[in-house]
């Protein structure tokens, strides 16, 4: 992934216009059938919405500019669901999330939220940082998850963190360590009910010995968690994605996952050697994917979800952009319009 999402929500279900969605299914898969409380809430399709997203002021300043057209265009982010990221250990964030899950339990939504604060994280790239050490991570790890304890909610857990063990970014104790960590994770958030945990397993492009993937996942806890997730932050297409879960599902015993089809429309840019950059790290021409759901018509796959927010920068890689993490309008609208 390689990106820095900053802490953003996650707005109510609906097929917009410009996004694509799976065709229904007479039941939803996966988490409908979990017997959790989460179940019940993402079974209907519905994730709560974020009042204040980056997106929504967009569209407000947008209009009263006069730029209806954008405006419009923009709603196709503003109104879809987005995870809510944890990626620091500033002051109220357990509080943050206790706000989320507890607004979320209001309505009869369902929150989502990724943690992202492991150590050595994103080996020092544009997202660098995370917790100092093991022990600030536990300390940061039990805060949030006892925030969002027996509340509905999906977790998706540290996006990269298994891969950047495997490409060699993280090697020898550190990796131990880590898989340590992501174990420990995995326990706090399940230690309650309603809270579904899917550990991060990366993307068809990154490592594509499956057996590696599923080995990786396995030390890092994934039988404890409900699944994996996949493509977070990336551009593989759905059926990429699909193909490759369940290829490492099968390497699992039937492991469940889901998709972070938020840019997904498009498919990934080309792979450039002048600019390896550019495959992953704010590609031109990249377009909204499929509207997060629960019905995704695939037996294995529980969600798609939009993981990333659209509009956030996965860092400053290309003319113009800004700091992995900030919002940039101008990215936000090439993807609600492509």
């Amino acid at each position: 992934m390689r990106t820095l999402p900053a802490l953003c929500g996650l707005a109510a279900l609906v097929v917009l216009g410009g996004c694509t969605s799976a065709d229904p299914v007479p039941e939803p898969t996966g988490i409908a059938g979990s017997g959790t409380v989460a179940g019940s809430a993402a079974a209907a399709g519905e994730f709560y919405v974020e009042p204040d997203a980056p997106a929504v002021g967009q569209v407000a300043t947008w209009t009263a500019a006069g730029r209806t057209a954008d405006a419009a265009a923009m709603r196709r982010i503003a109104e879809s669901p987005v995870a809510v990221w944890f990626a620091d250990n500033d002051p109220g964030y357990a509080e943050r999330a206790r706000a989320l899950v507890t607004a979320a339990g209001a309505a009869g939504r369902t929150a989502v939220l990724v943690p992202y604060y492991v150590p050595q994280r994103d080996c020092g790239r544009y997202s660098g940082g995370g917790a100092p050490d093991a022990a600030a991570y536990r300390t940061w790890i039990g805060g949030l998850a006892a925030a969002v304890r027996d509340s509905r909610a999906i977790v998706v857990l540290e996006p990269d963190a298994v891969t950047h063990v495997l490409d060699g970014c993280v090697s020898g104790p550190a990796a131990e360590e880590r898989f340590a960590l992501l174990n420990e994770a995995i326990a706090a958030f399940k230690a309650g009910g309603g809270v579904r945990v899917y550990l991060d397993g990366g993307n068809p492009s990154w490592v594509r010995d499956v057996d590696r993937v599923a080995d990786a996942l396995v030390k890092a806890g994934v039988r404890q968690a409900d699944g994996f997730s996949l493509n977070v932050a990336n551009f593989e297409t759905t059926e990429a994605n699909i193909g490759y879960g369940t290829q490492i599902s099968e390497r699992l015993g039937g492991a469940r996952f889901v998709i972070d089809t938020s840019r997904n429309g498009n498919g990934p840019a080309a792979v450039d050697a002048r600019d390896a950059e550019g495959h992953w790290c704010n590609p031109p021409g990249r377009a909204l994917g499929p509207a997060p759901t629960t019905r995704t018509g695939q037996p294995l796959v529980d969600a798609y979800l939009w993981v990333k927010r659209p509009g956030e920068s996965d860092g400053a890689c290309r003319a113009g952009a800004p700091p992995a993490g900030q919002w940039w309008p101008e990215y936000a609208l090439e993807l609600a319009t492509n």
